[in-house]
């Protein structure tokens, strides 16, 4: 194996798996006798980690099958986790120990610089060989700027939306569902009690696969951001279900990036390193309408990052520990720019996505019903468990 010394960060939200990829990283390597070394705070730790007086700790940790022997049990990601984006960070934010170096560095926009050239100089000094960057698209589109860079890069996929290109499956999906669905199954006791109309947000900004499996399991209706629903139909619909329901209550699940026709998707806040706000809550938005035009009662749960706790279950794990190893293979191979994935239920290994790369969403033709705003559950014979079709780069 030609690497001696890889790195290993995380980056952006946190979920349920994390651990178990730096884990299993962490042991096959052993195998080969080379050196892991933890990335704290993802991408912020090559920015701001200060190495004049040797490994700063505040960013690096050493790791080995010790330390990370127990870590897999649990959610989250020890080495911590940040939405820095180097290739994008204002001058305001730049660490002290660069200051001197401010004007050394590409201005991209006024007050914004490219601090890839520290990045590159901090994994040199590291004595990295390698790197595996866990994450979504944001963290992964860096990913692909240091292998643009010709620094040896592989990605691991992880998000709850399960919208990174080139793959079906990212970490983190399939314990955002369990949690979501027991939620709603918990839920309704408290709204059928009240004979109530249940709303609950869930992740999903620019892609629905996390509502729509919830509500395919679940069997309630669901919003997605690809169909933009039509208000009063929605209403309708719901209003006959409550109707129809023996204990006369009806249960709906948005994604926080749908909204009905009409309606403009409001944000706030200021944007992140990668360009995101957050946006008003679409489920005190509707629930305001149902109550404004079908004169009932409500119940808005907002289920987002109640999903990213706890440890993960049995497909997040197996499909994190096999993203990790073979992310240890391909680096054993010398190979660089490929990303962990699955296609046509398959492991395999895929191009990072281009920066700027269109997210996934979900295939309106045969996944979901625009006429009731619920999943499409026939003609699945034959396809992906959890994809009708996948948009592949060429």
């Amino acid at each position: 194996m030609a690497a001696k010394r890889i790195g290993i960060l995380t980056g952006g939200g946190d979920v349920p798996g994390l651990n178990a990829v730096i884990k299993s990283v962490v042991y096959g390597s052993s195998h080969h006798d080379v050196e892991v070394v933890g990335i704290r705070r993802g991408w912020k730790g090559l920015t701001h980690v200060n190495l004049i007086n040797g490994e700063d700790p505040q960013y690096i940790l050493p790791l080995n099958r010790r330390n990370t022997r127990t870590v897999d049990r649990t959610g989250g990601t020890f080495l911590h986790s940040s939405r820095t984006k180097p290739s994008r960070m204002k001058a305001p934010d730049v660490p002290d120990h660069l200051r001197p170096k401010l004007g050394s560095f590409k201005e991209i926009a006024p007050g914004v610089l490219d601090l890839t050239p520290a990045v590159l100089e901090n994994l040199q000094q590291l004595g990295m060989d390698a790197l595996v960057a866990i994450g979504g698209d944001d963290t992964l589109s860096y990913a692909r700027t240091l292998h643009d860079e010709r620094f040896p890069v592989i990605c691991v996929p992880k998000t709850m939306d399960n919208d990174v290109p080139n793959t079906e499956y990212c970490i983190g999906f399939s314990t955002a569902i369990t949690r979501a669905v027991d939620n709603i199954q918990r839920q309704r006791t408290t709204i059928g009690s009240h004979e109530r109309i249940g709303i609950f947000r869930i992740f999903g900004r620019d892609a629905g696969f996390t509502a729509l499996y919830t509500a395919y399991v679940s069997s309630i209706r669901c919003c997605i951001p690809e169909h933009r629903f039509d208000l009063q139909k929605l209403i309708d619909l719901l209003m006959t279900d409550k109707k129809n329901n023996p204990s006369n209550y009806a249960l709906v699940v948005l994604s926080e990036g749908a909204t009905w026709t009409g309606r403009k998707i409001e944000e706030y806040g200021e944007a992140d390193a990668y360009g995101h706000r957050k946006k008003v809550n679409i489920a005190e938005a509707f629930s305001q309408q149902v109550k404004r035009l079908a004169k009932e009662d409500t119940v808005v749960s907002d289920l987002t990052y109640d999903l990213r706790g706890g440890a993960p279950d049995f497909l997040d794990k197996m499909v994190a520990t096999t993203f990790a190893t073979m992310a240890v293979e391909r680096i054993a191979d010398g190979a660089s720019g490929l990303m962990t994935a699955i296609q046509q239920g398959r492991y395999v290994d895929a191009p990072i996505p281009a920066a700027g790369a269109k997210a996934r969403s979900v295939d309106l033709t045969t996944m979901y019903n625009t006429e009731r705003y619920r999943p499409n559950y026939a003609n699945k014979a034959g396809l992906p468990i959890f994809l009708t079709k996948l948009d592949l780069p060429g």
